[in-house]
């Protein structure tokens, strides 16, 4: 089973299309699937579109009546799908952006890989143009004044959260919480580098697939805040990489 992650807040003009693009892919590549949303207090149409997409799609709607955030939404929906999971060695979590700026075309090459024997799998997207100077202001920051943190990852890109996680990593980590303790406790970018730092110690292969990511293509303003984000990579340990480490490949 793959499950289609995606966190949401005032996505009313692009969920539902993204919905069915997703159907459409997956459908294609003859994978049982199911998209599941989490609505994080959204006060647009967003709800009534989740519930007219119900009807006829494999979909489940979690939702939050007050704002969580990015990085608490992601746990959310990482924590149904341990829970829902009936083959956790074999399924697998993806988690995807509500705005089209991550294509599902590329869920595919995520999900091949991960069935080649990966744990994680996550994009690589391809530089481009089309990002925003915020956003390529902040990766240039991470890269040069936070090599340590950066340099540390076992992947290229850990700042993305389009990646696959296999559900028996989920469980192991969730597992090994103290009662109460979040999965993620930072938001945005910084919330992506915290998972991935999270799981990787108990994966026991972490590898990459190209894509690309389109920031261009956002239909709302950017909810994208570059010195915030800095500022939460910033906060992130020294230590997030120091569990005893995957195959990478």
């Amino acid at each position: 089973m793959i499950y289609v992650c995606i966190p949401t807040h005032n996505e009313a003009s692009t969920i539902g299309v993204l919905l069915w693009k997703t159907r459409n892919v997956l459908g294609e590549f003859e994978r049982d699937y199911r998209l599941v949303v989490h609505d994080d207090a959204s006060t647009d149409e967003t709800a009534d579109v989740l519930t007219r997409y119900r009807r006829s799609l494999p979909l489940t709607i979690l939702r939050s009546e007050e704002r969580l955030g990015y990085g608490r939404s992601v746990e959310a929906l990482l924590r149904h799908v341990r829970g829902d999971s009936s083959y956790p060695k074999r399924d697998c979590a993806v988690v995807l952006q509500a705005d089209f700026t991550e294509s599902p075309d590329d869920i595919v090459s995520l999900v091949k890989v991960l069935e080649g024997g990966a744990d994680i799998v996550a994009a690589a997207p391809e530089p481009s143009q089309a990002d925003g100077r915020g956003v390529r202001m902040v990766r240039w920051a991470a890269r040069t004044f936070l090599r340590g943190l950066m340099g540390g990852s076992p992947v290229s890109d850990p700042l993305g959260g389009f990646r696959a996680y296999r559900v028996i990593v989920l469980k192991k980590a969730l597992r090994d919480l103290e009662e109460g303790e979040a999965l993620i406790r930072s938001d945005g970018w910084a919330a992506n580098v915290e998972l991935l730092g999270r799981l990787a110690p108990y994966a026991r292969r972490v590898s990459e697939a190209p894509s690309r990511v389109r920031h261009d293509l956002q239909t709302r303003p950017t909810r994208f805040k570059p010195w915030k984000t800095f500022l939460g990579l910033v906060r992130l340990p020294s230590s997030i990489w120091s569990g005893p480490g995957p195959e990478v490949a």
